[in-house]
């Protein structure tokens, strides 16, 4: 697994050189050789790295000439930074902490409300709407106007940005018995009062999303890049271009 992503931490290396001026608009990229030496990597892993970059539409390869940084590559909205990862990893930080404060505050009444939405999932009724609710409530029972803001715009980013709705959507309709197991863990941690339970079955809910996000976005994006590279090899293949000639 750890040599399938070695090519993304270089993507993102020269993705941050871009933004941060490194290599300007129009520029051009150092020689394979030279990225193979400054990232300590094989020239294959470049490679695949700036194919994901032309992917990314961040450079472009002019056969020939070299790998030039497109204009367009150094600007970004600051929003559309954030993706499915940081926010998972955001709200794992901040709705852990609403859990454990939950724990002290949340009445009989909001636990019933809370029961209700495992049912929904259990039953495979408006599971979104019941994930979304669970939360929800949870903030809620906070009594805390920044906490339940917080976790307002958390879920406004989750359902606003298209990139996070696609990744999120990859993974959200898997294992919902899991999921249902994970917020069953959360609710009767806060049914008995413990923050620090609360905290943690929040925590490990909020884990096992991040990996199999990542697991599944991993997947999606060297399919994209293993496409990508074919398309190369068959514009480049001898015996392609022996036949294109012969006709």
């Amino acid at each position: 697994m750890k040599s399938r992503r070695m090519f993304w931490r270089i993507v993102d290396e020269i993705e941050t050189s871009i933004v941060n001026g490194e290599y300007a608009p129009g520029s051009r990229l150092p020689p394979e050789r030279e990225l193979a030496e400054k990232f300590d990597v094989s020239r294959p892993t470049i490679r695949e790295a700036i194919i994901a970059l032309e992917v990314r539409e961040k450079i472009e390869v002019k056969t020939g000439s070299g790998v030039y940084v497109l204009h367009s590559a150094a600007t970004s909205d600051p929003m559309s930074k954030v993706n499915a990862f940081e926010l998972t990893q955001a709200r794992a930080l901040v709705e852990g902490e609403i859990a454990a404060l939950a724990a002290k505050t949340i009445t009989a009444q909001e636990l019933i409300e809370l029961k209700k939405t495992l049912t929904m999932m259990e039953n495979s009724s408006y599971v979104e709407e019941a994930d979304e609710m669970f939360h929800q409530i949870i903030a809620g029972a906070t009594r805390n106007s920044a906490l339940i803001n917080s976790f307002q715009n958390l879920w406004a980013l989750r359902t606003s940005s298209q990139d996070i709705i696609v990744d999120y959507n990859s993974v959200c309709s898997k294992d919902n018995q899991k999921t249902l197991d994970e917020h069953t863990a959360i609710y009767e941690a806060l049914m008995a009062g413990e923050a620090s339970l609360a905290r943690q079955a929040m925590h490990s809910h909020f884990n096992r999303l991040i990996n199999v996000l990542f697991d599944t976005v991993e997947a999606q994006a060297l399919e994209e890049v293993r496409r990508k590279n074919s398309e190369k090899r068959d514009l480049y293949s001898i015996n392609n271009l022996v036949n294109r000639t012969a006709e």
